[in-house]
């Protein structure tokens, strides 16, 4: 029996965070499908061609990860692709609350379960916003996001000042 799992989120921009938990569910899955939201009521820093672009350029070393896009209800597109299960990353207990909340409501309307991996604490700080953040205002990108993000986020903002 064939067990997938998908890991929702938007991804702008990807981080070693989210790498960690990516690589870790591929270890325990037959197939991981990334899923990068398109919210139409966010204005994303990457346009979701350019999100999906990166991770898959990111993964590209993990064989069973492939990417997709979604809108709407995550229940809807585990449904349209028979996945069971969402693997979710924690990155502190304030997570939690609001995740825990989530994946009862998604269990109560799909009967899709809800997988937590505790981030590893070398990237327990980071999110996506710090990072745009940083890269806005040229601060150090090394070791937060793979290098490719690194180059996007410098061809967006600009090389960080010289030090």
């Amino acid at each position: 029996m064939s067990v997938s799992a998908v890991i929702p989120g938007s991804f702008d921009p990807v981080t070693m965070g989210h790498l960690d938990i990516i690589g870790r569910a591929a270890t325990r899955f037959d197939a991981v499908v990334v899923a990068v939201l398109t919210n139409p009521g966010k204005d994303p820093l990457f346009s979701v061609d350019e999100r999906v672009d990166l991770v898959a350029r990111a993964t590209a070393h993990l064989p069973n990860v492939s990417i997709d896009t979604f809108e709407g209800l995550l229940v809807h597109f585990c449904h349209a692709r028979d996945i069971r299960v969402i693997c979710k990353g924690l990155r502190a207990v304030s997570d939690f609350e609001y995740e825990l909340q989530m994946a009862q409501m998604n269990q109560r309307m799909g009967d899709v379960e809800t997988l937590f991996l505790t981030t590893s604490p070398e990237y327990s700080y980071l999110s996506s916003s710090l990072i745009k953040e940083i890269a806005r205002f040229g601060g150090p990108l090394e070791g937060v996001v793979p290098d490719l993000v690194r180059d996007a986020l410098h061809a967006r903002f600009g090389p960080p000042p010289d030090r």
